[in-house]
């Protein structure tokens, strides 16, 4: 199934599942609104396109499934994933899965309500390892990183998507939503136990480079990505490709890319 199809039925489900906003504004708000998500959405799920070989059936540990909605997509494309997530929705999981039933086969979707520090995670046992708006959560960071590497096949792939930590206006915005609190212990009520973790500690590619730079990762240089320059009012019913193109155009000014971008993608091997 491709991107463009999957994220239609989404959005028909999303008229059907009103539990899974606010999470997914997909079908609310402007014209122009419902293209600028459209365009970050389906961005995300390139980058993942482009990064996975679905053709050499990869074993792929989606880390913070959220809703699940990457895993769903690749199940749709008859791609087993497993998906770990802590998030307090994980119960909307089974009901999205009769929805996507008739389309594919969401029984290669398989996930669990997880903390990753707690798991027993074989060693070398996973091909690619998403984490998208997770990593920042993750707490000890450096501890976390440990647990992927060692998860990860020799020549495996973490395959990073994030908020833009450098982003000037989404620093404005976390900083009045957090304060200076990055990180925070919450108690969970389906673990019975406190929490560690990011509260919204969401870093820059520096600051990524340097966390990563502390363990045997390697960056792919050619795959830094950044997305999501432009607001709503730059959009229309049908210039979203053309706005996307000059995002990238001028994505090729690394200090504009820094402070202006809301998005930045990245992958690590092992």
């Amino acid at each position: 199934m491709k991107k463009e199809e999957f994220y239609q039925h989404l959005c028909e489900e999303l008229h059907q599942n009103r539990s899974l906003y606010p999470y997914y504004k997909l079908v609310d708000g402007t014209i122009q609104q419902q293209q600028f998500r459209k365009a970050y959405f389906l961005q995300r799920l390139d980058f993942i396109d482009k990064h996975i070989d679905l053709s050499r059936n990869p074993v792929i540990w989606d880390c913070g499934c959220g809703y699940g909605s990457t895993c769903l997509y690749l199940a749709m494309n008859g791609q087993p994933t497993y998906g770990t997530t802590l998030e307090f929705y994980a119960d909307q999981i089974e009901q999205r899965k009769q929805y996507w039933n008739q389309y594919g086969d969401t029984r290669l979707f398989n996930y669990e309500y997880a903390n990753v520090f707690d798991q027993n995670i074989p060693v070398e046992k996973f091909d690619y390892i998403i984490l998208q708006d997770t990593l920042h959560h993750i707490e000890p960071l450096h501890e976390g990183l440990e647990i992927f590497y060692k998860a990860l096949k020799k020549g495996g792939k973490l395959i990073l998507i994030e908020e833009n930590g450098g982003c000037l206006i989404k620093r404005a915005m976390l900083y009045k939503q957090r304060g200076s609190k990055r990180i925070i212990s919450v108690y969970d009520d389906v673990l019975k136990k406190e929490v560690l973790m990011g509260n919204e500690n969401i870093r820059s590619e520096k600051q990524w480079r340097e966390a990563f730079a502390q363990t045997p990762f390697v960056l792919d240089s050619d795959s830094v990505q950044y997305i999501r320059r432009y607001f709503p009012f730059k959009y229309n019913d049908h210039n979203m490709q053309d706005v996307i193109d000059l995002e990238q155009k001028k994505a090729k000014n690394k200090t504009r890319c820094h402070y202006e971008y809301f998005g930045l993608n990245m992958v690590f091997t092992k």
